[in-house]
């Protein structure tokens, strides 16, 4: 993600931090040569760079077994090339430079920025969106973020966050109150001390599911953005193009909020609690 974007990985999960610390190669036509999309298919395995960081990926520390929707796309696109998923464990500042390197053959759940794709390429379709909202204290009604524009209003952040540098700007009447990371804004909230949080909707579903109190809903008019998969630069772009086309398909029939919503039922979440990752149904769930 790029510097307004990149906050999400910091919610999110895992080593991710607000700008991505992996060094990014200089622009090139190709990084090595090869044809990944062959590689893939002779080796029978679909190398994927996996991070910890719910909803995204998850590894069940029981059964060693990895979940979410990132994860869930991975197997869908693997069954498509009659392939065995392989997860990569990585970080979220180090997907770029593990791209570059070989070590695995795509990360999903990457958002393109400017930056990256200096260094990596991502598919042309989006893989699916998301959008900055809030989970606001039982008894406050929002339709609109202007709904929470109000000094009475103490609007909890993760600080240095996009969402925290929108809502400041956005909001200059709220009371906003900052806190070093998303356990901690959830604690408060929780505790009363702050009437709603900001975050990109689906790391305010996992986290109303840990705090079980309030709601999470998509303030008018909706803030939202895509997300990507990262792949490796090569001069055959045969992997990157049906990538793209495969995840526009799985994305258009629905496929994609369909593993969405099993792991959200996986860590015991209604989907009805949760927005879509289809920006389509936004308003019908609204």
């Amino acid at each position: 993600m790029g510097t307004s974007n990149s906050g999400r990985r910091a919610i999110l999960g895992g080593g991710a931090v607000v700008l991505a610390a992996a060094p990014l190669a200089a622009p090139a036509v190709a990084q090595g040569a090869g044809n990944t999309l062959q590689a893939i298919r002779d080796r029978g395995e679909l190398r994927v760079g996996v991070a910890p960081g719910e909803p995204w990926f998850f590894r069940d520390q029981r059964s060693e077994q990895w979940h979410g929707i990132g994860w869930g796309v991975a197997v869908a696109i693997a069954r498509e090339l009659n392939v065995k998923p392989v997860p990569v464990e990585t970080t979220w500042g180090n997907a770029v430079a593990g791209l570059q390197a070989g070590q695995f053959d795509v990360m999903f759940v990457l958002d393109a920025t400017p930056q990256r794709a200096l260094a990596v390429d991502f598919p042309v379709q989006p893989m699916f969106y998301y959008a900055q909202g809030l989970l606001v204290r039982p008894g406050l009604t929002v339709k609109a973020w202007e709904d929470v524009n109000k000094p009475e209003i103490r609007l909890g952040v993760v600080l240095g966050t996009s969402p925290d540098r929108d809502v400041t700007a956005r909001l200059p009447r709220a009371q906003i109150e900052r806190f070093p990371t998303a356990d901690e804004t959830a604690a408060a909230f929780q505790a009363g001390r702050v009437d709603a949080i900001s975050l990109f909707h689906p790391a305010l579903v996992m986290l109303r599911a840990r705090v079980r109190r309030g709601t999470v809903l998509l303030p008018e008019p909706v803030r939202a953005a895509s997300t990507s998969a990262g792949v490796r630069r090569e001069a055959d772009k045969s992997w990157r193009d049906w990538l793209g086309l495969t995840l526009a398909h799985l994305y258009s029939t629905g496929e994609t909020q369909k593993i969405y919503e099993e792991y959200l039922a996986f860590r015991g979440v209604e989907a009805g609690q949760a927005p879509p990752v289809m920006r389509e149904m936004w308003q019908s769930r609204g």
